[in-house]
């Protein structure tokens, strides 16, 4: 039968022992806390998509006008305010322009010859050339009837022999002479002026009073009347001031009809099409914003500064007066909505080459799985195919561990 002393284990083996289960320990508990990457996590869920392209444009009016100096002159008054509603036809400014005021007077006075000319050679030449024309046909007239008296005279008296054959000649001569006087005087009351001496005359006429038009016209514009119903926005001039021919005096403009000329860089073109809303946002204003909608898409690709770009005109569809023209704007275009898919972040997902995919993570483990994507934005991608709403995904590393397929991940928030 063993004794106590038998049944005591050998101390080497006790020592075996003990380091064995040592052992066994530490791999247990190495394996149970292995080295785990900590990485960030998103749930898979469903949420509207929306897919906008930003961009700088400028604010004009669709309407506007804009007054400029006729010609050099000074400015004699300015009749409204800079945000002041006028309506059609409101005085505006009054220019100081003597130019126009000589070019109108001496338009006005050549009408006035040129029709004065028509109407004397209506009326066969001045008064004073009538009367002294009246004054020969007169004398013509009594010359010839006492030459005619004269010959008469004489032929009776050569039938009774008292007046010679010569006598009667010579008075026949005088009375020829003065038939031919009288012809001359008549015709010249008549007949002084032909068809294109008449033509010539109102010609000048016409000419003349197309002088007085564009000089009126002149003397008008020095009184700058709006055209359009609209709101001053611009008084780049003051009153007194001296300014050049073609100098920009007043700018009016329908301030709830106005645009954005927009500049969208290359590769973003082909995403816009006429129909597409817009958001507007001005600096000046940081707590309002105003929609409208693409009118325009950019048909061809222009320099604008350093860059390549389709210019887009973007109709305001909310302006009241408040947006305006020449500001500078932030627009976004509404290229893509989606509601209600099946999306993740987009730094959850991973390309190579033609393949998307993301990292599940399943019982602490990174699982690859392919997936197919539809519509995205900066922040998002819509999932088409591969994953479902209970899924949840890695979308990076705390650390710089690069993600894998079976990689031991610890979650973090």
């Amino acid at each position: 039968m063993p004794t106590t002393e038998t049944r005591r284990l050998n101390p080497i083996v006790l020592a075996g022992i003990v380091l064995a289960a040592a052992i066994v320990g530490v791999v247990a508990i190495r394996s149970f806390t292995r080295d785990r990457v900590e990485v960030r996590v998103s749930p898979v869920t469903h949420q509207n998509l929306t897919t906008t392209i930003p961009t700088n444009g400028r604010v004009e009016p669709i309407e506007e006008f804009q007054a400029h100096a006729p010609g050099p002159g000074t400015i004699a008054k300015i009749y409204v305010e800079v945000g002041q509603k006028v309506r059609k036809g409101d005085l505006l400014v009054r220019m100081q322009d003597s130019d126009t005021v000589s070019r109108l007077a001496t338009a006005r006075t050549t009408l006035r010859t040129a029709e004065s000319n028509l109407h004397d050679l209506d009326q066969g030449g001045t008064q004073d050339e009538r009367i002294a024309l009246a004054g020969d046909l007169a004398r013509a007239q009594l010359q010839q009837q006492q030459a005619a008296r004269s010959l008469a005279t004489l032929k009776e008296l050569q039938r009774t022999g008292a007046a010679s054959a010569g006598e009667v000649a010579a008075a026949q001569q005088r009375l020829d002479v003065a038939n031919s006087a009288l012809q001359n005087a008549q015709a010249r009351s008549t007949q002084r002026y032909s068809d294109s001496d008449r033509a010539r005359a109102a010609a000048q006429v016409s000419d003349a009073k197309a002088g007085v038009v564009a000089a009126q016209s002149g003397y008008d514009a020095a009184n700058v009347r709006s055209p359009l119903s609209g709101t001053v926005y611009s008084i780049p001039v003051s009153t007194y001031d001296f300014v050049p021919a073609g100098e920009d005096l007043m700018d009016v403009a329908d301030l709830n009809r106005i645009q954005v000329r927009a500049y969208f860089d290359e590769p973003e073109i082909g995403k816009l099409a006429v129909g597409q809303a817009v958001k507007i946002v001005w600096d000046a204003k940081p707590n309002q914003a105003w929609h409208g909608h693409i009118s325009r898409a950019p048909s061809t690709v222009i320099t604008y500064g350093t860059r390549n770009v389709g210019e887009c005109i973007i109709a305001v569809d909310d302006a009241h007066g408040d947006l305006l023209p020449n500001t500078n704007v932030t627009v976004t275009v509404t290229t893509q909505q989606r509601f209600n898919v099946l999306s993740v972040p987009r730094e959850a997902l991973h390309t190579e080459g033609s393949n998307d995919f993301v990292f599940r993570v399943i019982d602490d483990n990174l699982v690859r799985t392919p997936v197919q994507v539809g519509a995205l934005n900066l922040t998002r991608v819509e999932i088409v195919e591969g994953l479902t709403e209970k899924d949840t995904v890695a979308l990076g590393a705390t650390s710089n561990r690069d993600l894998s397929n079976g990689l031991a991940v610890k979650v973090v928030e």
